[in-house]
């Protein structure tokens, strides 16, 4: 993980080679169209699948964002836009996976079921940054509900985005920056450690 990386652009849907060139760590700027859609809109689009109903949106190259927007300010197309914690998608993400989900946007861990079916089918967990929904809306252009309306925020909806800052949190390799991330810090913690008593014994002797 080099953050000193130049910042990828990418255009939305994406294609599962784009989706399998991505590496954990890496910084991305999202064009494109995406879904907006939390844990009951996710309940009703598994169920609505079951039934062997048509799906409201192409799953095919998909991304769905994880979050419950507050209303627009004047001048915006979306209010605050913060990511929500994604384990409340754990249930049903693996389904929507194997059927062509091919990026999702959220923070916090994935269950490993929900790993293996992104190594196994080809998809992309990205993190956003939580507590920055004000800013992350600012690169939303546009949003438009497509339905489920009566879940209010939670509504289904299409949203485009342009530069939208996402971080690669786990990638088609199964890697895991929540779990490689800490473990690297405290490693580079444990060197500015062990250099600091390196130097104060030269200096003793």
């Amino acid at each position: 993980m080099n953050h000193n990386e130049a910042v990828r652009r990418v255009t939305l849907p994406l294609t599962k080679e784009i989706v399998s060139s991505f590496r954990m760590g890496e910084r991305v700027l999202l064009t494109g169209p995406m879904f907006t859609l939390r844990d009951a809109g996710h309940q009703r689009l598994v169920a609505l699948l079951e039934r062997n109903e048509d799906p409201p949106f192409p799953l095919e190259g998909a991304v769905i964002f994880y979050v419950g927007p507050t209303p627009p300010l004047p001048g915006y197309a979306m209010g605050s836009a913060g990511p929500t914690t994604s384990y409340r998608m754990d249930p049903y993400a693996p389904y929507l996976i194997a059927r062509g989900l091919r990026g999702m946007i959220g923070k916090g861990k994935r269950s490993p079921e929900v790993i293996d079916a992104m190594t196994r089918y080809g998809c992309v967990y990205f993190a956003a940054t939580g507590g920055a929904g004000a800013l992350l809306s600012h690169a939303i252009e546009s949003s438009e509900i497509l339905f489920w309306e009566d879940l209010g925020t939670e509504a289904l909806r299409q949203i485009r985005v342009r530069d939208f800052p996402v971080t690669v949190a786990i990638d088609t390799e199964g890697r895991d920056l929540y779990d490689e991330g800490p473990a690297a810090w405290r490693a580079m913690q444990n060197i500015v450690v062990d250099n600091i008593a390196d130097g104060e014994r030269t200096e003793d002797d």
